[in-house]
């Protein structure tokens, strides 16, 4: 069975890439009448410039919410100096594998002295935290019902037991000694090394900044969203809880690098379609995945520019 498995494996991703594709080429067939009818204005573009701003500051913010990680396991490199590594290896994301923005953020912290399995952790502590923010908005918004989706029980009960596992995780009584076991499997034998970098707390303030991230993109979505059908205030709930969901897995699903096609499809297919056209929610995601990429691409060469 293992060895089925590890056949598997490295063609899974293509194959959701290949059917998360094949949805939105489909819905693309299909509404293309109404698509090429979608037009924007001066006031459209205007909100996009909006969006591609505040998405732009949402990476900055997250940045900084990086380094209050990084301050939780006593591994600072300094707010400015974190934020400037976090915007430039955030565009090594759409490398193949989704790993390359991790392994330059490891190497910088590493290379301050810090042990490499605490670099590792206190890096891999940020997605984590992101995906239970993410999770948490996800049940809220499903609980309200300000998505419409095929409401499962056991669906429901296994997001909040997984939100718990990883809330309950990122505990340093449970998480300290974990750090503690891989510094002595790489034989390092500084004790004081090992109690530096352990977490000194809770990270209660890092959670919600990451949850106040989530929300910042999905506000840029919303600006987005507002370039091309008028909303009204009762509809907000439903699209900033779309995004977040539909950011969620983008993030977790092992398909494309940073999420392209899975954020797409799942947007599209979580909107009411009587309030929110396909059509629209189509374009609106293809025209934020556009912007959210050009913000990224224009923080981490700007963060370039001040490094150099």
């Amino acid at each position: 069975m293992k060895k089925i498995i590890s056949i598997i494996k490295p063609y899974f991703r293509w194959v959701i890439l290949g059917g998360t594709l094949f949805f939105l080429l489909k819905t693309f067939k299909d509404r293309f009448a109404e698509i090429s009818a979608i037009t924007i204005d001066t006031r459209g573009w205007l909100m996009v410039t909006i969006g591609l701003i505040v998405t732009l500051l949402a990476h900055v913010w997250s940045g900084w919410v990086w380094t209050w990680i990084l301050n939780a396991f006593n591994l600072s490199l300094g707010v400015g100096q974190g934020i400037k590594v976090y915007l430039i290896t955030n565009i090594a994301k759409y490398l193949p594998g989704n790993v390359w923005h991790f392994y330059g953020r490891i190497n910088a912290v590493s290379q301050k002295g810090s042990s490499l399995s605490a670099a590792t952790l206190s890096v891999l502590l940020e997605p984590l935290l992101m995906a239970a923010s993410a999770l948490l908005i996800a049940i809220v918004s499903t609980s309200f019902g300000w998505v419409e989706t095929d409401f499962s029980i056991l669906v429901f009960f296994g997001q909040i037991a997984s939100l718990l596992a990883v809330l309950i995780g990122i505990h340093p009584r449970i998480l300290n000694p974990i750090i503690q076991r891989l510094s002595k499997s790489k034989k390092l034998k500084d004790t004081e090394t090992i109690n530096h970098t352990s977490l000194q707390k809770y990270p209660i303030i890092p959670f919600l900044g990451e949850m106040g991230f989530v929300w910042f993109r999905g506000v840029g979505f919303l600006f987005t969203f507002i370039s091309l059908q008028q909303i009204t205030f009762s509809q907000i709930p439903a699209l900033l809880s779309a995004f977040s969901i539909a950011w969620l897995l983008g993030l977790v699903v092992p398909g494309a690098p940073g999420g392209v096609g899975v954020f797409e499809a799942t947007a599209i297919a979580l909107l009411d379609q009587s309030v929110f056209p396909p059509a629209t929610v189509l374009v609106a995601v293809a025209i934020y995945r556009v912007i959210s990429i050009l913000a990224e691409a224009i923080a981490a060469g700007v963060a370039w520019i001040i490094n150099h």
